[in-house]
């Protein structure tokens, strides 16, 4: 492919990643915002009705307080004299342990006017003994319908807290006063405090009353006009705080109820996950302002996640367009490697051969001189019995020269044999071919050829030979191998003065085992891990190339055997282990 080509598909192929890694990350953050909103809204939605739970069910345990109250008869003694000193001292400090047991902040009795007759806090400086709360629409409600529930900031304390009241009626129905419970609920804004997000909760006038942070209450969230304000004045609701603006901005309406709003709160201004829920008896409102940080990591994660498939997937693209030109090469490398390595192996195989055949010639060249000797005692035989075959048919003995010939026909037989035998292991055999024979008839072979150094040199033959084992093998191989072993074993005794050659062939499991043990003194320690090297010997020069164990080695591996080079007693030992061949 031309230059010009080739770089411009390169530019092709990485706009097209760029624009498919943009595409994905826009996707994936497109989703990841609006599922992320889902999911939060969800979430702030289970919070809201888990703290509107949580309000209303503490106002319900309070709400039964005053009602309850309104019967006792001392408060209805009380209401009906007033002036009785004993009666409101020991009404003060009942309404003091009922508060302590109730859990709640005060307990006040007002009369028809308004005026506080007793309290729970009568012993304290913020006592409401002697004040006047007719102004209070939780007083009014209550002498309206029965009973009433308020918000304000306390005109004598200055705390804010929640007011439920409840008439005390006189036997025949008429009215006597208002009993009224106080609910500060600071404890329950302390709980808030350590829940994520911030909790707002608005009276009807959409003014934060309750907040899990102190800078937002009495916060305004809405507009108020100038009849509010002049009714709030009139009750004092708040008391002298002042009702600040809580600006904020919609951004987006994420589902019901829930608003994405830019805030300018006490903290600055902020983006906020806004929800909110009614709580119609009480007529507040819970808003949850939670902020969106975790948004944008969950949109950096799925962007991010985007853009590492996008671009796993454009690679392994690359990379298979990539392997597949690449195995189209590696076809055409194969084919030819291929090609040079059969003919290499051929060559090895040829050289490997070369390697035995010359091996097993090196071992013919060793028995040279001990085979012209065994053939030469024959034929000095044979001469001496043939002058005397002369005499005796000149003689006219003829059974006596006809005995003659038959020990000269031995003699020949005899030469047959051993030179029929070394024609046999001369010949250049190829590797790979396997019959089955008895190991020791290989090994009666070898030491037929040996014959004459073994008697030369005086060695004494040691044999424990099972005969009937069998295995599957190329019999001049493994003749070679014994030859080898049992010509290093004859090397090694060479220079002692008694010489024991010790054979042992035995079963061994599923295998045989050969041994062949001499008396020569043993291999050194440093060499046994070397013995079976190419070209590694101990020999002085001119008498050894380091071939036989070697060759003997690989001969052994190819019929699935193994060659173990030791010592034992006063020499060295060679164990041969060959497979036993199945039985037919």
């Amino acid at each position: 492919m031309p230059t010009f080509f080739l770089r411009y598909r390169v530019v092709f192929i990485v706009l097209l990643i760029l624009c498919g890694l943009l595409a994905s990350t826009w996707l994936a953050g497109h989703y990841a915002e609006r599922r992320a909103w889902e999911e939060r809204s969800s979430e702030a939605r289970g919070q809201l009705q888990l703290y509107a739970q949580s309000l209303h069910t503490l106002v319900e345990r309070f709400r039964s307080v005053p009602e309850v109250l309104a019967l006792d008869s001392d408060i209805k003694s009380l209401l009906r004299a007033p002036a009785d000193r004993p009666l409101r001292d020991r009404l003060n400090r009942r309404l003091e342990q009922l508060n302590a047991a109730a859990g709640s902040n005060v307990l006040y009795l007002l009369d028809r006017r308004g005026d506080t007759l007793a309290a729970s806090n009568w012993s304290e400086w913020s006592s409401f003994v002697g004040n006047n709360y007719a102004f209070r629409p939780y007083f009014q409600d209550a002498l309206r319908q029965s009973a009433g529930r308020y918000f304000a900031v306390g005109v004598t304390t200055g705390i804010p807290g929640y007011f439920l009241s409840h008439v005390v009626r006189d036997d025949d129905g008429g009215v006597l006063g208002v009993l009224v419970v106080k609910l500060e609920l600071d404890e329950l804004q302390r709980e808030w405090a350590a829940q994520p997000g911030v909790l707002l909760v608005a009276d009807g006038y959409s003014v934060v009353i309750l907040s899990s942070r102190p800078g937002w209450r009495f916060r305004v969230l809405g507009e108020l006009d100038d009849g509010d304000r002049a009714e709030l004045v009139e009750v004092r609701k708040y008391a002298e705080q002042a009702l600040q603006p809580l600006p904020s901005v919609l951004r987006r309406r994420i589902d019901e109820g829930a608003e994405w709003r830019r805030v300018e709160g006490p903290d600055g201004s902020r983006d906020y996950l806004w929800q909110s829920q009614t709580l119609p008896e009480e007529e507040w409102t819970l808003h949850l302002l939670v902020e969106p940080q975790s948004l944008v990591d969950s949109v950096r994660s799925y962007r991010l996640a985007a853009a590492g498939v996008w671009m796993t997937l454009a690679f392994l693209l690359l990379y298979l367009a990539q392997r597949r030109n690449n195995q189209r090469l590696q076809a055409g490398i194969r084919e030819r490697l291929e090609r040079e390595v059969t003919l290499r192996t051929a060559e090895l195989r040829e050289a490997q051969e070369g390697l035995v055949h010359a091996a097993k010639m090196a071992a013919l060249g060793q028995m040279s001189a001990a085979m012209a000797h065994e053939i030469n005692q024959p034929l000095t035989a044979m001469q001496m019995q043939l002058g005397s075959l002369r005499l005796l048919l000149d003689s006219g003995r003829q059974d006596d020269a006809r005995e003659g010939l038959q020990r000269i026909d031995g003699l020949l037989q005899r030469m047959a044999k051993l030179t029929g035998h070394l024609k046999t292991f001369a010949r250049k055999s190829p590797a790979g071919l396997s019959e089955r024979l008895r190991l020791s008839e290989v090994l009666e072979q070898a030491l037929l050829l040996l014959a004459p150094r073994l008697r030369n040199e005086q060695v004494e033959l040691r044999r424990e030979v099972d005969a009937g084992v069998q295995v599957l093998g190329d019999a001049i191989r493994l003749e070679q191998v014994l030859l080898n072993l049992l010509h290093n074993a004859l090397d090694a005794m060479a220079a002692v003065d008694k010489r024991v050659l010790s054979l042992t062939l035995r079963r061994d499991g599923d295998c045989c085992r050969l041994e062949v043990a001499d008396s020569g003194g043993g291999i050194a320690r440093e060499h046994l891990d070397q013995v079976f090297e190419p070209f590694f010997t101990t020999k002085p020069v001119g008498q050894g190339l380091g071939l036989g164990l070697a060759v003997s080695y690989g001969i052994v591996r190819e019929l699935g055997g193994s060659l173990e080079a030791g010592n034992r007693g006063d020499g060295a030992l060679f164990s041969l282990r060959l497979p036993l061949a199945p039985t037919s």
